[in-house]
């Protein structure tokens, strides 16, 4: 049968294969030839004719940015992460000729101090396996192992390694890789008398999101909703929000609700009215809506976003938020969980319809202990052991209400125990957990081990499973009969060693036994407890059970500092049971023991008979088990966290219907991973929150740049004229700083807050009105150099922001005044020059008192501090600025400071460039704000002081790397590179004074 025309240009239009199989197919002529996809990458279209024209506009880009990388990669290949590889092994699941699957094992970390073994592989690494440890590409394609190259499949997660750390152990990674290429053994390795071949892992780059991106353009995820991808394909510019469908009674009364539940945030008008309009999008059933919140700097994105996700939560409303980054997901999860904390009423009840997911190494998680709560894998971590069946909640409140009610037979059993030789340290054994538990309730990394088995005892064992049990019930025996050897050995002795090892043949008295059984289970009754009321979804747990819950642990309290009051002994309690009447103190405190223990009792078999925690399959193993429990929270949760590429896990684990997806920082995402989400089964609205007036995602390739691949959705739609919502006061700068970019990039529509127009808002951190709110510092003996790294660099504009941070920082030792400084440069070679100038000067942790932090534009995307000191670099008499005049990198910059906003820069370069810094300077100067660094004594000393250098500093090559590939460097390259030196020697209006045989300044 034939296909008609059409229809095989479009199967014509898109690669057949699979992205790591066109990976795996480049050579390294392939990889270094920066043209290889040039005539197949198309500009991406603003409007689509249909949802595969829509998906496949978006593929030939992601693998010419796929191959940039690769190719950045490898040009900064000696530095590259690496691990010596000590074994090769084909894996069980190896199927040529394509899962060419081997499994490798890796030195230990940090073994060899050789600057960059330092590799920690993760699964989506792509790695380059050679013979030798590469100093240049070459080195890869030497005649005795041809190019190959493979992806992590599987790697140490989070828990394994936490674990190893925990118990001190020095261990090997062990990974599975998918190979480009079969590898070809050494055959004459098995012989001892030869030396084995060395075999190298070096890392990449990782191809997680752009594989998660790939299988959502080509349909793969198993949401499978266009749903929302079919609307953001319409042109019109209607935003939905008057659907005649829809009762307005209903809307009306829902919208009242959500506006009570965030009067208390103090929301402005117009973030208030973005907030319920989008609660009126969701109570519509009748169609898909994506909606447009627009967020100038300062204007409370973060705050709106954090109010819209708590009113969602309040309807109950199934809910994503995500963000491009991990901190931008952390910084919306932190300030929805400030609203949320001071709103729970029954201590941490509610947290558990709330979850957070991601990789919490890159995510710093242990940083944000504010956050521990709603993190996944510590939530999973408390629910399986509350699950567990013998140590869990179900466990501990059956040994608690047994030991209360039958005292004298609990001790009878124990002391039935102690006389049986064969016994194995079951998990009932309590008391035998508590002397090896140190009496603190935690467990060794041994003890925790044999725990988790015997938690799941009663589960199906079978195959290596029950092996391990079987070993550990064998290593349990021989540790006791060590014990008992040296117990011997010491009542042999007769030392003092001896008298206190016989202790351990002593039972307990029943006053021992009693007391710290009932230690021991109420540590774990009031562990289980908080962990159900606090990481189980409130549909799981009803408010019932929690407020008993809650009396629980208080109780517990009471009934152990009675017994701790008196001595007790077994006819005591009987007494307490019976419940005798006497006088005196001591009868008095049996009395108040006995309340408290009846109270308890009915409290405990009240949770017993009305609450279960949810029916989990049963598992061979305990990481199954903690999969599903994994599963469980994702499903059941009402509000889920994570980043737009790790979305890509509710496709599978947990999946779900979502009703609503809230994408924050929305204008710093490529279009194309938006498509993640977009198709989450179930969703029916999206919101969109960002600014498209500042920075989009970062791109590697020209190509793709210019192909408009890291344009975002929340762009696009803009461009389509689609309406978005203004959030119009900003809260961050002195109206003295907002001034210019409201005027300059959002015609004056935003308003300054009352916050930042009080008269205590305007600080002075320096004397003179050159460091006042707002300035421009006019630097006009600087000399822009070119770094090795193709990046420029300014010596003068450097020493000048050393001198300036000296005088903050002697100011603020007189004063004591807190402040946070930021210095900011478009230029990454000016951000190590700063960096290595100032050394470790300056904290930069941003709790001290005094800390400066120094990043590139593009780094402090996002960032705020209360002085922002810009290095703009420039000087030339061209004019030329490159990449600077870049509207969104300038807005950016301009609006990142709360106080102070000092801009170092060439006066004449600027004005010459014809671009947005050229208004910024005349701006200044009809604003008296323009000032000339040199009329500074302590500044112009400092520029004195780099002077001496500057004509040495002249003879640098223009171009350092004679033909060098331009697409690899960084996105702080100009289009200007080729400057002539004799422009850059004019630029400085460097003069011969007579019987000088060098240059000097006017």
């Amino acid at each position: 049968m034939m296909m008609n025309t059409a229809s095989s240009k479009k199967a014509e239009s898109r690669p057949r294969q699979g992205l790591i199989d066109l990976v795996f197919s480049w050579s390294i002529a392939d990889v270094l030839n920066k043209d290889l996809y040039k005539g197949k990458v198309k500009e991406i279209p603003k409007t689509f004719s249909s949802t595969a024209d829509y998906m496949n506009s978006f593929i030939y880009p992601l693998i010419e940015e796929t191959h940039a990388d690769l190719l950045s990669s490898m040009t900064n290949l000696p530095g590259a992460p690496m691990r010596e590889i000590l074994d090769v092994t084909i894996s069980k699941d190896f199927k040529p000729p394509k899962a060419l699957l081997y499994d490798i094992t890796l030195t230990r970390l940090g073994e060899k101090e050789n600057g960059n073994d330092k590799y920690e592989p993760e699964v989506g690494d792509l790695i380059v396996l050679t013979d030798v440890r590469p100093r240049c590409i070459d080195d890869l394609n030497r005649p005795k192992r041809s190019y190959l190259i493979a992806l992590v499949r599987k790697a140490p997660d989070e828990n394994e390694k936490e674990k190893r750390k925990r118990a001190s152990d020095e261990f090997l990674d062990a990974l599975q890789i998918l190979s480009s290429q079969p590898i070809v053994f050494d055959e004459s390795a098995a012989d001892k008398d030869k030396k084995r071949e060395k075999l190298f892992a070096v890392y990449l780059t990782n191809l997680t999101t752009n594989i998660r991106i790939w299988k959502a353009l080509n349909s793969e995820l198993e949401g499978g909703n266009m749903n929302i991808i079919k609307q953001v394909l319409q042109t019109d510019s209607a935003d939905g929000e008057n659907c005649t469908l829809c009762s307005i009674e209903v809307n009306d009364s829902v919208i009242s609700k959500s506006r009570e539940v965030i009067r208390p945030f103090k929301l402005d008008e117009s973030q208030e009215d973005a907030v319920m309009r989008c609660i009126a999008t969701r109570e519509c059933n009748h169609r898909n809506t994506v909606k447009l919140i627009w967020g100038p700097p300062g204007t409370g994105k973060t705050k709106t976003a954090a109010s819209l996700l708590f009113a969602l939560l309040g309807l109950k409303c199934r809910t994503l938020g995500c963000a491009p980054t991990n901190i931008a997901v952390l910084g919306v999860t932190a300030r929805f969980m400030s609203l949320v904390m001071n709103d729970l009423q029954y201590d941490t009840y509610g947290l558990g319809d709330i979850v957070l997911f991601g990789n919490g190494k890159r995510m710093k998680i242990d940083d944000h202990e504010d956050l521990f709560d709603v993190f996944l894998k510590f939530r999973v971590s408390c629910l399986v052991r509350c699950f567990a069946p013998l140590s869990g909640w179900k466990g501990m409140t059956e040994l608690m209400i047994r030991l209360l009610e039958d005292p004298e037979g609990q001790y009878n059993l124990y002391l039935s125990k102690v006389k049986n030789d064969d016994e194995n340290h079951d998990s009932e054994d309590e008391a035998d957990d508590e002397q090896q538990d140190g009496g603190n309730g935690k467990s060794s990394g041994n003890q925790r081990k044999k725990n988790e088995i015997n938690d799941f005892k009663g589960m199906k064992k079978k195959g290596i499973w029950k092996k391990f049990i079987v070993q550990i019930l064998k290593e349990n025996k021989k540790k006791k009969a060590s014990s008992q050897v040296k117990c011997d050995k010491g009542k042999e002795n007769g030392n003092r060693k001896g008298e206190a090892a016989d202790k351990c043949h002593i039972p307990w008295t029943f006053e021992e036994f009693f007391t710290k059984r009932f230690n021991s289970i109420s540590k774990k009754i009031i562990f289980c407890f908080t962990s159900l009321y606090t990481h189980l979804p409130t549909s799981f747990i009803s408010l019932e059970v929690v407020k008993v819950m809650l009396k629980v642990p208080g109780l517990l309290q009471t009934v152990g500092t009675l017994l701790q009051s008196v001595p007790v002994t077994n006819e005591d309690l009987r007494e307490v049971h019976n419940g005798i009447e006497g006088e005196g103190t001591r009868m008095r405190i049996y009395n108040e023991l006995r309340m408290a223990r009846t109270e308890c009792l009915q409290l405990l078999k009240f949770i017993r008979e009305t609450f279960d925690v949810p029916a989990l399959t049963e598992h061979y193993d305990i990481l199954s088990f903690e999969y599903d429990v994994r599963s469980f929270c994702l499903k059941n949760a009402c509000l889920i966290f994570c980043t737009v590429s790790s979305s890509a896990k509710l496709h599978t684990e947990g999946k779900a219907p979502l009703e609503m997806l809230v994408i924050d920082e929305a204008a710093q995402l490529k279009e194309c991973e938006s498509a993640i989400p977009l198709q989450l089964f179930g969703l029916r609205h999206a919101i969109l929150i960002g600014d498209e007036k500042q920075l989009p995602a970062m791109v590697q390739s020209e190509i793709c740049e210019k192909a408009e691949f890291g344009r975002s959705l929340f762009e696009r739609q803009v461009l389509l004229g689609k309406g978005k919502h203004l959030l119009k006061v900003q809260y961050r700068m002195h109206p003295s700083i907002s001034l210019f970019p409201n005027k300059e990039f959002y015609d004056n529509q935003i308003m300054d807050g009352p916050n930042v127009k009080e008269k205590t808002y305007e600080r002075h951190f320096l004397k003179g009105t050159m460091f006042g709110p707002y300035s421009f510092i006019n630097v006009s003996h600087g000399v822009e150099q070119f770094h090795n790294s193709h990046s420029r660099k300014n010596m003068v504009e450097v020493a000048v922001v050393a001198e300036i941070l000296a005088s903050l920082f002697k100011e603020y030792v007189t004063r004591r005044q807190r402040v946070r400084v930021g210095v900011i440069s478009p230029y990454k070679a000016q951000v190590f020059a700063i960096q290595k100038k100032l050394g470790k000067t300056y904290s930069t942790d941003v709790d001290s008192e005094f800390s400066v932090n120094v990043r590139s534009v593009d780094g402090f995307q996002g960032g705020e501090e209360d002085v922002i000191i810009i290095s703009t670099v420039r000087c030339n008499v061209n004019g030329a600025v490159g990449f600077l005049s870049n509207h969104q990198r300038a807005n950016v910059a301009l609006t990142r400071a709360r106080n102070c906003l000092w801009i170092l820069g060439n006066g004449p370069t600027l004005i010459n460039s014809g671009s947005v810094w050229k208004k910024l300077v005349m701006d200044a100067k009809a604003r008296d704000c323009f000032y000339n660094a040199i009329d500074d004594r302590n500044l112009a000393q400092a520029i004195t002081g780099v002077e001496g250098n500057l004509v040495v500093a002249m003879t640098w090559p223009v171009n350092p790397i004679p033909n060098a590939d331009t697409t690899t460097l960084p996105h702080d390259d100009d289009d200007d590179m080729n400057q002539s030196l004799a422009s850059q020697l004019a630029a400085l209006n460097l003069r011969n004074e007579p019987g000088s045989s060098t240059a000097s300044f006017r």
